[in-house]
């Protein structure tokens, strides 16, 4: 059941848009807002809103890397493997990244604090290799840097 709070900011998004299922993303990301990712009860209740089928809006929200069909980790981290990245040592970064956190790509901590995740561009080229993390580019990546990131999101 979506909350009070879901609908209203749900019905806002809605308010601008030519039609209810333009507003399918933006609906999807108000509920992952709330709740860390879009469950299959979250699609049955966005279907009589939206005038779309829970398959329909499942189709977009499997479309788009940054909507999660599954919990993550309260902080997400996506990984840039654009060529400019891997060129600039994203390989290592990643091996570096997955050692520490004791995940593979996909993968949440055991303790639901990170989820790693690849992504084919950030568009951040000039400073690869790169990575975001909850919203934030963190660019020109370094052991050193990913460690002083990690330590300060726990």
């Amino acid at each position: 059941m979506l909350t009070e709070q879901e609908k209203q900011e749900i019905e806002e998004e809605l308010a601008h848009l030519p039609t209810r299922q333009a507003g399918c993303i933006d609906a999807l990301k108000v509920v992952q807002k709330h709740r860390g990712w879009v469950s299959d009860e979250a699609l049955d209740d966005l279907s009589p809103v939206l005038g779309m089928s829970p398959a329909e809006i499942d189709s977009v929200a499997t479309f788009y890397n940054l909507i999660f069909r599954k919990p993550v980790g309260k902080h997400v981290i996506l990984i840039c493997d654009s060529i400019s990245c891997w060129v600039m040592g994203e390989e290592s970064i990643l091996a570096y990244l997955q050692r520490k956190l004791g995940i593979k790509l996909g993968q949440t901590t055991a303790d639901g604090m990170f989820t790693l995740i690849p992504t084919v561009c950030l568009g951040h080229c000039e400073q690869a290799p790169v990575m975001m993390m909850d919203g934030d580019i963190i660019g020109n990546l370094t052991e050193e840097k990913i460690d002083q990131i990690l330590s300060g999101a726990r």
